[in-house]
């Protein structure tokens, strides 16, 4: 439960993008159904004058996850397209921090912490614990979650801010599990401060 953000906390938005959304080319089942609970978040967030980072896939044409090259995925988030863009009914203040990731074309980067400075950027603000929600819930948000947790932040998992791509059944419990063993609270509560 959250019963008061403040000093030492930190809201982490993982690639909550158009592609990832019903519609987008690698479109999350529900992905959409996100943005409203996270909105709750980042207005509490502001309240509370605590920072908000928001990661992003951020592709180029040839990225080697995409399955012309032999990578899992199809194409998305490109840069500079609508389908890299945040979902238009997602509220970022305007000074979050934006995190891009995967634009090595030879290089996949599934956590917003995989070599992208984040971790040092919330220590330098003073983070210590840290609420994370967003895309998708066995793939992103999990690499971000365990990432931050082995960074020793204190993490929280928004569960209801979360839907998992489930390629294979049962690959979002499973991430979830993951996410318990490695030191996150899982947070089960749609509402901020329940």
């Amino acid at each position: 439960m959250v019963e008061q953000l403040g000093n030492g906390d930190g809201l982490l938005l993982v690639d909550v993008q158009n592609d990832f959304c019903p519609g987008g080319s690698l479109a999350v089942p529900e992905g959409d159904e996100v943005v409203p609970v996270l909105n709750r978040w980042i207005a509490l967030a502001r309240e509370a004058g605590i920072p908000v980072y928001a990661s992003r896939d951020w592709h180029p044409e040839t990225h080697i996850s995409f399955r012309e090259r032999g990578g899992p995925w199809p194409p998305h988030c490109i840069q500079e397209t609508r389908g890299a863009a945040f979902h238009p009914d997602l509220q970022l203040p305007e000074d979050a921090a934006i995190i891009s990731k995967g634009m090595d074309p030879e290089r996949d980067q599934y956590s917003a912490f995989d070599d992208t400075g984040l971790a040092e950027r919330m220590r330098d603000a003073g983070v210590e614990r840290l609420w994370v929600g967003g895309l998708a819930q066995d793939v992103c948000v999990r690499a971000s979650v365990v990432d931050g947790a082995r960074e020793g932040f204190e993490v929280h998992l928004l569960l209801p801010a979360t839907r998992p791509v489930d390629a294979t059944p049962g690959d979002g419990d499973r991430a979830v599990e993951d996410m318990q063993e490695a030191g996150a609270v899982i947070e089960r509560s749609a509402e901020p401060g329940k």
